[in-house]
């Protein structure tokens, strides 16, 4: 999705994290019937900024990650920081990373005790807003299939494994900011990288290269 870009601004981007923290959409006004409503207290969790050039861009927070207020504050933040090359100090640098997931609130857990999808509600109504009060990123990390969907659109492919493994077709693209996907770096996938050995050899050290060029 395109979003138009022009500078920073300081003063609409705490407004807009005071809206976001204050946010209550998902409990008090679900889509669906009132049996959607969010089954806890929301608690809205967001890394903004108007100095960032990299934006991760993940699926919605776990149970630690709802309990902390911190995001990736758990294994898979550990895998993902381990993709990036990078330690906790720089990744929690708000200078040096955005992490803005597609839902900001834990969404609870399905029969089988997995993380539920993020809230519909939630994109809707936030992500371009928050898309449009960063226009410094230059390169969005799209963690998983919902951010693949949002950022992506039209040129995701069919299922995660194909969006993933053509990453360099998308990250050539000519546009501002460049779309890099990710797998989600949750336990879940570990199977899937075994399965995928070009994500480590092929994939990772570009990553890597361009997350450290972000960053100087």
């Amino acid at each position: 999705m395109v979003i138009a870009r022009g500078a920073p601004d300081d003063a609409a981007l705490d407004s807009l994290r005071q809206e976001i923290g204050a946010c209550r959409i998902c409990r008090d006004t679900p889509l669906g019937d009132a049996n959607a409503r969010l089954p806890h207290e929301p608690r809205p969790v967001a890394v903004m900024s108007s100095k960032a050039r990299i934006l991760i861009a993940g699926q919605a927070p776990g149970l630690k990650v709802h309990e902390s207020g911190i995001p990736f504050n758990d294994a898979s933040g550990d895998r993902l920081r381990d993709w990036l090359r990078v330690d906790r100090e720089t990744f929690y640098d708000p200078d040096c990373f955005a992490i803005v997931p597609m839902g900001f609130c834990f969404p609870g857990y399905d029969s089988k005790g997995s993380d539920l999808p993020p809230r519909r509600e939630c994109a809707p109504h936030w992500r371009s807003r928050v898309i449009s009060a960063m226009p410094q990123i230059e390169l969005v990390l799209a963690v998983g299939q919902y951010a693949q969907a949002w950022h992506m659109g039209a040129e995701r492919s069919e299922n995660m494994t194909e969006t993933v493994r053509a990453w360099r077709t998308t990250l050539s693209k000519v546009r501002m900011p460049g779309i890099l996907p990710l797998p989600h770096p949750s336990w879940r996938n570990t199977g899937w990288i075994k399965r995928n050995p070009w994500f480590e050899t092929e994939l990772l050290p570009v990553l890597r290269e361009r997350v450290a060029s972000l960053l100087r």
